[in-house]
């Protein structure tokens, strides 16, 4: 009894110590703030997710009136970009799911990382529809998994420096989805970001694709230029974080 009780006492304990990074009620403005501004895309509604460290889904929201509002697929894509992005982080190093997307080309230096931890379908699919993006999203308490590799997810980073789980948003064209997740990342305040592989040395979207090759290895494709330049003034107007 007493070895079950030490047991038990340990658990509660990294509980506490490891609380969700984020409610739904923070995700939800964030990404209603974030949604309502120029990004580049389409202006549409958008689903974001948030996964701890350990790629438990811990929140899920979305930014139109209905779960209708917004593509459906996107749900779980943006769950798979969370868990990505958390997946592939480290305290000294952020990789944004856009990041990836060169680097799993064939050719690539992470070829095949993209079939790697495949998404849960137990997981994904499972509850009832009408409770999808509300605080009692069926997804909650799941390890999701996926791997996705284009634009919008982020790891997220609090003050003490500490990766505490992912950021995925999805639902706008891949660019525009990138620029959101930033934002709303900012607005989240975990954006405690330590360094990355684009050229401001953070894990922002790189553009230096030409004629299909990546000059650095962790380049994206384009899609509208309006995307391209509101990413490219990110680090200026959303600030990381810095400890």
């Amino acid at each position: 009894m007493s070895r079950l009780i030490t047991v038990l006492a340990i658990a509660c304990t990294a509980s506490a110590a490891d609380p969700s990074p984020v409610t739904y009620a923070q995700l939800h403005e964030a990404l209603t703030k974030a949604q309502g501004e120029a990004n580049g895309g389409f202006s549409l509604h958008m689903w974001a997710t948030v996964v701890d460290r350990d790629g438990t889904v811990v929140a899920v929201a979305h930014s139109g009136p209905d779960r209708g509002a917004q593509w459906p697929g996107s749900r779980v894509i943006s769950a798979q970009k969370a868990n990505t992005a958390n997946a592939f982080s480290l305290p000294g190093l952020a990789l944004s799911t856009a990041n990836l997307f060169s680097a799993v080309q064939p050719g690539g230096s992470l070829y095949g990382l993209q079939f790697s931890n495949p998404v849960d379908p137990a997981v994904a699919y499972r509850g009832d529809g009408a409770t999808f993006g509300t605080p009692s999203d069926p997804m909650l308490g799941g390890r999701i998994g996926g791997v996705n590799v284009f634009g919008g997810g982020l790891a997220l980073y609090a003050a003490d420096g500490r990766t505490v789980g992912g950021l995925g948003v999805s639902g706008d064209s891949s660019t525009a989805d990138h620029n959101i997740a930033w934002k709303v990342r900012d607005y989240l305040g975990l954006d405690y970001v330590p360094a990355g592989v684009s050229p401001t040395k953070d894990d922002n979207i790189v553009y230096d694709i030409t004629a299909g090759v990546s000059a650095s290895g962790w380049g994206h494709p384009r899609t509208t230029e309006q995307a391209e330049a509101v990413a490219k003034d990110l680090p200026k107007t959303h600030p990381l974080s810095r400890r």
